[in-house]
């Protein structure tokens, strides 16, 4: 047998998202009691799809639904799952593969397979959602179902309820994000900024990365990347409980009343991280800071064009990067009571860059960081 890798991530506990059932339980109570309602019904989540590639019998692949991964934590597509607000007691409901399946796919588990894996206190199949709620919950009269409902604040998507038989009402919530590719041809002297992350049971970093595609910043580019690293290095110091976020964007007053600042940096400092990578609900502890300076012909043009605005540019130096493009620095970070720990991990100052990009490891050995230091970025 083949050892494993020594690279391969520490396995995650299904503790973890019993835990989660459990914050949403004491938080149901708390809202229940605060409005002298009875501590029952039950919360009843949907969980992801598999979708085929257009009209083809391709399968993409499967990403678990973000609300449905934080509380239960199940990597296969087309589950059910339940938490009963009194007891706290989990369900597991199991798609009822057709035989065939173990033909193509492998072995069809069973329901104790589920119930020892996810760490529930009970599982059964799809199809016997409607009789299990009826007897086991419905009490006098039909089940008391919570439902998630809401405005997404980053998305602005709002979920949505489906209908189900007994008029049971299903959780189904509709991540409509979409991306769009741009394909560019870079040239000697561009700047490549790369905004990506990795997602490892199903929590989410993001990690953005600017660097010369030459090897070598050249002058115009120092003086950009610097001072966005500057910025970023200064939000990171000053982070830690009782700061004010907002705080963290402030300018010279007369400037910011105009926005000036968006016309260099249209986005804001950074967003919370989670089950998604722009997660509104995700843990406050953990957050990205991602200043950044582009040079965008469509806001430099309104600003330009506007008579109070354009007073405060100096259109001749903002020609000189006329077609720079821009420059983002991306950590994730945890603040904590003592301040902030930067997660990342990755070349930040200019020489390092030009270091690894010149074939050194990283990170750079003790040894050579003084020379490298000291031979590169002298463009």
């Amino acid at each position: 047998m083949a050892a494993s890798s020594s690279l391969a991530p520490p396995a995650v506990p299904m503790e973890l998202h019993a835990g989660n059932r459990d914050r949403l339980v004491a938080a149901l109570h708390g809202h229940l009691s605060d409005s002298a309602r009875l501590l029952r019904g039950l919360v009843l989540l949907q969980g992801g799809e598999e979708q085929t590639r257009y009209c083809t019998d391709h399968l993409e692949l499967f990403r678990q639904e973000s609300y449905f991964a934080y509380l239960f934590g199940v990597r296969e597509p087309g589950f059910y799952g339940a938490v009963d607000v009194a007891s706290g007691q989990s369900i597991l409901f199991v798609p009822r593969l057709p035989s065939d399946y173990a033909v193509w796919m492998g072995e069809i588990k069973p329901l104790s397979y589920f119930k020892d894996t996810y760490k529930v206190d009970m599982v059964f199949y799809v199809d016997e959602i409607a009789q299990v709620l009826q007897d086991r919950f419905s009490g006098d009269g039909k089940p008391l179902l919570f439902l998630l409902h809401g405005k997404n604040t980053d998305s602005g998507n709002y979920s949505k309820p489906a209908s189900f038989e007994l008029e049971l009402a299903l959780i189904q919530y509709a991540n409509d994000v979409s991306s769009e590719a741009h394909i560019e041809t870079l040239n000697d002297g561009d700047m490549a900024l790369m905004d990506m992350g990795a997602e490892y049971h199903f929590y989410a970093s993001d990690i953005t990365c600017s660097y010369p595609i030459n090897g070598k910043f050249n002058s115009n580019q120092i003086v950009i990347y610097n001072a966005v690293l500057k910025a970023h290095n200064a939000v990171i110091s000053h982070m830690q409980p009782g700061v004010n976020w907002l705080d963290m964007h402030k300018d010279v007053d007369d400037m910011m009343a105009q926005r000036l600042g968006s016309v260099f940096m249209p986005h804001g400092l950074g967003h919370l991280l989670g089950i998604d990578t722009h997660d509104p609900g995700g843990y406050p502890e953990v957050i990205t800071v991602e200043p950044g300076c582009y040079f965008i012909d469509a806001l430099l043009s309104q600003a330009r064009d506007d008579p109070v605005s354009s007073k405060f540019f100096n259109w001749q130096e903002v020609e000189k990067y006329k077609s720079f493009g821009g420059v983002r620095i991306e950590s994730d970070v945890y603040v904590t009571a003592q301040g902030c720990k930067n997660l990342t991990n990755c070349p930040r100052e200019t020489w390092e860059i030009e270091a690894v990009m010149a074939g050194a490891p990283w990170p750079l050995p003790a040894s050579n960081s003084t020379a490298t230091q000291n031979g590169l970025s002298k463009a």
